[in-house]
């Protein structure tokens, strides 16, 4: 059985923990690691590379990656991907390469928590004809992130034969808006180039985006893609581009069938302590409250917030602006939350 059929079928056996969105703050251009798409959330990335030839012609080249993510609930997400101009395969009439895969996260709290996670990726890549698959896990700590993933290739570019390969990626965040980040990755056996990254990474003030500029010398971001370097194109090895990420979150839409609704609510009654969501950033990081209490959450920014509960607990939503949300704390504990579409803003509340 090939490695990448075995890894499928592991995929519908082990239980996993929660969903994330995606921010490019945690992950190098070429490496996606254990990133799942929460439910009701749909994500949208674009990646656009591109060289100009040596003169006198100096030809504009074009290397886009669409990548379009939802949720489907127990840390199951699916994902396509579709490139316009990927490396050539034998026999190929087109360079439009497309993908789809599934990812099951197994181990890890939310996108940018301290520790170990890790994620399994079953995927078809519809131009190699091929069933591929990905183990990846990435160790966060502070400010710095290491990724890692084995990859198996059941038809490596079309050439009726499997390969496997590795990669390694490295994060370096600067603060909460910039970061640093690196990752190379090579085929196993034969002569292949070694497929590289680097980009700045940056996190939009204001708004769940994040953007970044990378270089790369690999044209498609599918798992056979991101494994080998371009070398189809002669002397083209050094592309250049960014990638820009729109989550869209569907709850969004609500008013538009529902008027009149929009306000983010949990349960009535006085609260024991406020918490303003403002600046993007938690206004008490720590509440203290006794067994029985109320927590109620205001949104002051002009963009959708929510408070999701890193164990078990309720999630709220999105928080619109001048909404809130509030939630009785029934049990003694401690309660860590963060918000999904700004996973930098973090929160705990303790009850005695």
């Amino acid at each position: 059985m090939r490695a990448s059929t075995l890894l499928a079928a592991v995929c519908t056996l082990v239980p996993v923990s929660s969903l994330r969105a995606q921010s490019l703050l945690y992950r190098s251009p070429n490496l996606s690691g254990d990133w799942v798409v929460d439910p009701g959330v749909v994500q949208f990335n674009f990646l656009h590379r591109f060289n100009v030839s040596p003169g006198p012609q100096r030809f504009f080249t074009n290397f886009p990656t669409f990548t379009f993510a939802t949720g489907l609930g127990h840390d199951l997400g699916i994902a396509y991907r579709f490139a316009t101009r990927a490396q050539e395969v034998p026999g190929g009439s087109s360079n439009n390469e497309s993908e789809v895969l599934v990812r099951w996260r197994l181990i890890g709290g939310p996108e940018g928590g301290e520790g170990f996670a890790a994620a399994v990726t079953p995927a078809y890549n519809f131009k190699a004809g091929s069933l591929d698959g990905e183990a990846a896990a990435d160790y966060t700590r502070g400010a710095v992130t290491v990724q890692g993933a084995v990859r198996e290739l059941g038809s490596a570019f079309g050439a009726k034969r499997a390969q496997a390969a590795l990669a390694g990626g490295l994060v370096l965040r600067l603060n909460r808006y910039f970061a640093l980040s690196g990752d190379y990755a090579k085929l196993l056996g034969g002569d292949t180039l070694a497929a590289w990254s680097a980009g700045v990474q940056v996190q939009i003030p204001g708004s769940p985006h994040t953007f970044a500029l990378e270089v790369s010398n690999v044209a498609s971001n599918t798992l056979q893609g991101s494994s080998r370097g371009l070398n189809q194109f002669g002397s083209v090895k050094r592309l250049y581009g960014f990638e820009f990420t729109i989550p869209l979150h569907l709850s969004r839409f609500k008013p538009w069938f529902h008027p009149g609704g929009g306000l983010a609510t949990g349960v009535s009654g006085p609260a024991a302590a406020d918490v303003e969501v403002a600046s993007l950033h938690f206004g008490s990081d720590t509440v203290r409250i006794s067994a029985g209490q109320v927590v109620r959450w205001t949104n002051r920014d002009p963009l959708d917030h929510s408070v999701t509960f890193e164990v078990d607990g309720p999630a709220s939503g999105p928080i619109p602006a001048k909404g809130s949300y509030a939630v009785r704390f029934d049990r003694p504990g401690t309660f860590p939350y963060h918000c999904t579409p700004h996973p930098f803003m973090k929160g705990v509340v303790i009850v005695q």
